[in-house]
Formats: C-alpha cells, structure tokens, sequence
C-alpha cells in the first residue's frame, strides 16, 4: 500500500457513541441515530477540514487529490454540495482543483492510482448531484483511465498501466466505477466482473480472509475492502462474502482500536457491515463509533501515526466512518 493510505492507530476506547439502529421487517438496516456526542464530533471535523483548504482548492500537504476527494465526500456525507450552504464555496474551489489536475493529467488524477480512484469517486458522487457539463465530461475521462489501465489479471496497481494488480488499489477502482455507473457513466460489464474475479481470488480459504497479490497472509484492512467491494457488486450471498464477513468478526476486539491501516481498513468495513445487514452492523457500528470518539483531538481532526500523509487524509475517513448513517451518499445506500 502506497503511504497515504496507510494510517495506523492506537487509541483507547472509553465512551459509548451511537443509539440503536431500528430496522424493516426484513431485517435491514432502515436508520441508525447518532448520539448527540457523535455529530458533534462529526461538524467539529467537518470546521478542522474548512480552516485547512489550500488556496488552489485542495487540501493536504501531499497527496492533494486523495486529500481533496476524501473532504469533499465528507462535506457531501452531512448533506453538503457544491454552491449551496456553508461550505458550498470551499466544496466549489476543491472540484475545480480536481477539474483542472484532470485537465493537466489527460483524465489521471493524483500520483497513483489509489489517489485516482478516490478523485473519480468524489467526482462521481458529485455528478449525482450536479448537473454541471464539465464534471461529466471529467469524470467519463477519469473512468476511461481506470479501464485502460486494467491487468489482464484483472485488477489494478499504482501506475494508470495494465502491467500488475493488488487488492487494495483494484478495490478502490472497482468501488469509483461503481460510483460513476450510478451517475450514469458507461462502465462494460465484463470490466467489474473480471475485477471480481480477481478480488475473489485473493481470498485465502482456510480463513474467509484476503491476500494482498496472493491468497495469503490475510489482514483487516485488505479483507474489509474485499468483502466491501464483493457486497457492492452484488455478491451479496456469496460464499465469498459469507466467509469474509466471518473471518471480520472473528478478528479480536483490538480491531477497534488498534488495527494495521486503521482508517482505511475500517472506512471499508463499516460499508460491508451496513450492505451485510442490522446484526452485522449493529455488532460494528457502536464499537468504532465510540473508537473513534475517543480519537479526536480538540481541535476537531484525527490523527493517524503512518505514511505522513497528516490529517486531511484520517480526518475525512474518520468522519466517513463515524458518520454512515447518514446515508446522503449514494455509494453508502443499498
């Protein structure tokens, strides 16, 4: 994994967050409140992103378009758009930035490919509510790059080439063009089934886990986004998903507070969890709610330990996280 991505942690849980969800008669998941504590904690991260906007409409000290795209999405989570509200200006100037790196980069977005997928997901998500010609035109070039750059294996890897492929960089991929075909943009459908294909060949079957290149050596954070990119695919009673859902759960309670590639690993699994159902997410939410209050600083952000990648890459995820139940996103509804 590319270090922006990589944020780590070490916090000790120590208040309760979310209320109980209530649910259809199905089962599903229909609305989980937040605690009073946890929106809060979500408007004061929402403030920290505001004060940090570069003046070219960015945010972050590296990895610009990964910073910029995850701070849209989390502006966007609380109902925020473009043009309108408080945030309506900062949210205008970071499209643009992404617009214009678009527009420098023939299509490509970021250093990697991991910052790439994440522009075209924001941008896909604020197609959906925008009907601004220059961010289609955008985002069709953006997506055209992530089908080009597909292996013959079917995945991705740093380079927008179809040279190699891991989990994590094809999870993102697989995860920005299921977003872009909800906003109406032709993706083929042989691309996402030969990237699910290869996502469900990296699970290690002793465990329900995902490898990384491999089916071995299965971890949290690269599971988490196997199973989320499977559920979102439609897989979601496949034996695939069914045993990737148990290995989560069986990992120690330690995940909630001190997982390898925290913020990632958990921006992924809370997803799964919801698209699994109530008693998956019922069994996830409170606890990395409460983890994840008990992360922020005070002056509204939270800090990951690895990659350098600073605040504007955790605090964005965290609020992702934190905030799910939201549901103003449509990559967070069913």
């Amino acid at each position: 994994m590319r270090p922006w991505i990589l944020i780590a942690a070490g916090a000790i849980v120590v208040a309760a967050a979310a209320a109980p969800c209530t649910a259809d008669d199905d089962g599903k998941v229909r609305t989980a409140d937040l605690s009073p504590e946890a929106e809060r904690a979500i408007d004061a991260g929402l403030r920290f992103l505001a004060a940090q906007q570069n003046a070219d409409g960015s945010w972050g000290t590296r990895y610009h378009e990964a910073s910029t795209a995850l701070a849209l999405m989390a502006f966007m989570l609380k109902g925020h758009f473009p043009e309108k509200g408080p945030y309506g200006e900062a949210m205008d100037k970071g499209v643009a930035f992404l617009i214009e790196r678009a527009r420098q980069g023939g299509g490509y977005m970021g250093v990697n490919m991991y910052e790439h997928g994440l522009a075209t997901l924001a941008l896909s998500e604020v197609w959906g509510m925008s009907d601004r010609k220059e961010i289609r035109d955008t985002l069709k070039r953006a997506v055209e790059v992530i089908l080009r750059a597909q292996s013959p294996r079917g995945g991705w890897r740093y380079e927008p080439r179809p040279r190699d492929a891991d989990v994590s960089v094809t999870v993102m991929q697989i995860v920005a063009l299921a977003s872009a075909r909800e906003a109406g943009i032709h993706v083929p459908s042989e691309t996402i089934d030969k990237a699910l294909q290869y996502v469900k060949g990296l699970q290690v079957r002793g465990s329900g886990g995902f490898g990384y290149t491999n089916p071995s050596q299965p971890e949290f954070a690269r599971s988490a986004a196997g199973v989320m990119a499977l559920l979102m695919c439609g897989e979601r009673d496949s034996r695939e998903v069914v045993m990737g859902l148990e290995y989560l759960r069986q990992l120690p309670p330690s995940k909630f507070t001190a997982a390898k590639f925290y913020y990632y690993g958990h921006y992924y699994a809370i997803q799964a969890m919801y698209q699994a159902g109530e008693s998956y997410y019922q069994e996830w939410y409170p606890h990395i709610s409460e983890a994840l209050l008990a992360r922020q600083q005070e002056d509204g952000s939270w800090h990951g330990s690895e990659g350098g990648s600073g605040p504007c890459i955790s605090t964005p995820m965290a609020i992702l996280v934190l905030g799910v139940p939201y549901r103003f996103l449509p990559i967070y509804q069913r």
